[in-house]
């Protein structure tokens, strides 16, 4: 058995320092050849409520301890997640003229403000173990933002993209609920319940979580592969340039604030990465409604795909950077 386990955390291991390749790989196949990957799409709800649930398996109470000893850490992180990144999308939206008359770009439009209002993602703690930031602040991060996402994201989307899409919130508040809270709560009560099987097997979850987040990109390019070559490129840009401010102005955060540099990092790596696999469902969620075009799964599905690339490079970045011990 012991044998297996090692088995299956070197393959992890592997899986996840290539995971950029593999998603970048499996997407240009389900680009080219879209018909064997579009049956996915009607699991892409139950495949990001696997990655939750894995993430669920991981937290513990003491993670949410962070908050009541660095307050405005955390609660930087957090706006930094809800009012930099949404405010960068909508900015960003309007600066390409987006919102037009043309249904697809406003569907663009309205995905990459969906994706700017999601929560931050799990692979923000990976990249800031890689870039030698504080993981237990990011780690706490990640879970709050996560916890607020059925009320704050709806709130948020309906706020920006209610007048040029059809919007219901309440039940967007029921989708993160079922999809992203329910799973969590659920891989921390069989934590809770089997703490030892669950510290065997808990080597896999990068391996399942990667399989799941592939699968969900491979659905959305095969989806809208016949369209990606026309829209492909704007999406891409915006993506990039989303990603990258929201670096750049989280860091910018914690210099404000004074931060110690491992903080700095760490905000800025929570406020740069996003959800992007929620994004994705949600946006699936609301074209099966026909509020908006399939394209607007497709700025979170590039997304998956990019912050796997920037992540490690902002990450090796970070590494190299000396700690002036700052104080807060």
């Amino acid at each position: 058995m012991k044998t297996v386990l090692n088995l299956i955390a070197a393959v992890s291991s592997f899986f996840s320092r290539t995971f950029a390749y593999i998603v970048i790989v499996f997407a240009l196949i389900a680009y080219f050849f879209p018909d064997g990957f579009t049956k996915i799409a009607p699991y892409i709800a139950y495949l990001l409520g696997i990655v939750m649930f894995g993430m669920g398996l991981t937290m513990q109470p003491k993670d949410f301890a962070e908050v009541l000893k660095r307050p405005v850490m955390v609660l930087s992180g957090v706006a930094g997640q809800f009012i930099l990144m949404p405010a960068i999308a909508y900015v960003l939206v309007y600066v390409f003229s987006l919102f037009t008359d043309m249904p697809e770009f406003s569907s663009i439009a309205a995905g990459v403000l969906l994706l700017g209002c999601c929560p931050g993602g799990t692979s923000s703690n990976v990249m800031s173990y890689l870039a030698k930031a504080d993981v237990p602040l990011s780690v706490t991060i990640t879970a709050c933002t996560t916890l607020l996402a059925p009320v704050v994201t709806p709130a948020l989307f309906y706020l920006m993209a209610s007048q040029w899409v059809d919007i219901d919130p309440v039940a967007m508040f029921y989708s993160i609920i079922k999809i992203v809270i329910l799973p969590i709560v659920g891989g921390v009560i069989v934590n809770l319940l089997f703490k030892n099987a669950v510290k065997k097997v808990i080597v896999s979850l990068p391996l399942v979580s990667i399989v799941a987040i592939v699968a969900i990109v491979c659905a959305v390019v095969a989806l809208n592969a016949q369209r990606l070559a026309q829209t492909g490129i704007i999406i891409f840009v915006l993506v990039v340039l989303h990603n990258c401010i929201g670096y750049a102005l989280g860091y910018l955060m914690g210099v404000l604030f004074k931060f110690r540099l491992a903080a700095k990092k760490t905000v800025a790596i929570e406020v740069g990465m996003q959800n992007s696999a929620l994004s994705v469902t949600l946006a699936q969620n609301l074209a099966k409604s026909g509020a908006i075009d399939p394209i607007a799964a497709v700025p979170g599905a590039i997304f998956s795909v990019w912050h796997n690339i920037s992540g490690p490079i902002v990450a090796t970045i970070f590494t190299n950077m000396k700690d002036k011990k700052d104080k807060i």
